[in-house]
């Protein structure tokens, strides 16, 4: 009988400034333009690995504000949950995970990331629920 397959959680922040920008990094390991964000952690809830992730990858401490997404990449079965962030504090720095940290506006993540991870921020962006959408690691399907 052949093993079940298994799934991968990740969480990710889309922290909004003020003005409307929109936290990105350039992550160190795959050189893409994504939001904050990676593996939950077993002993952590959803919104404590969003604030972890966020904290380890940039250096801001956030406040999550409410869930904006789940996603699904059905080419490596990692399941994503998307949550709008405000800032708490701290200062943004590079890190060993983010060789790059930017604030870009809406068009500024359309241009610079892949449709399924510019659809996270935008979806972030957006006043409507939580949305639920599956890709196959670049392109919505």
């Amino acid at each position: 009988m052949a093993a079940t397959p298994k799934h991968s959680v990740s969480v990710a922040g889309v922290v909004i400034r003020d003005d409307g920008r929109v936290l990105v990094i350039k992550r160190d390991d795959n050189g893409h333009w994504e939001a904050p964000g990676g593996v939950l952690e077993l002993d952590e809830s959803f919104e404590a690995g969003v604030q972890r992730e966020v904290l380890e990858e940039t250096g801001l401490e956030v406040t999550v504000e409410r869930l904006t997404g789940v996603y699904k990449n059905l080419t490596h079965g990692i399941v994503a949950l998307v949550y709008r962030c405000r800032i708490a504090g701290g200062e943004t720095r590079v890190t060993e995970e983010a060789r790059e940290i930017c604030w870009m506006t809406d068009e500024e993540v359309q241009a610079a990331m892949s449709p399924a991870f510019a659809v996270r921020v935008l979806d972030a962006l957006a006043n409507s629920g939580p949305r639920s959408r599956a890709h196959d690691g670049v392109d919505l399907v």
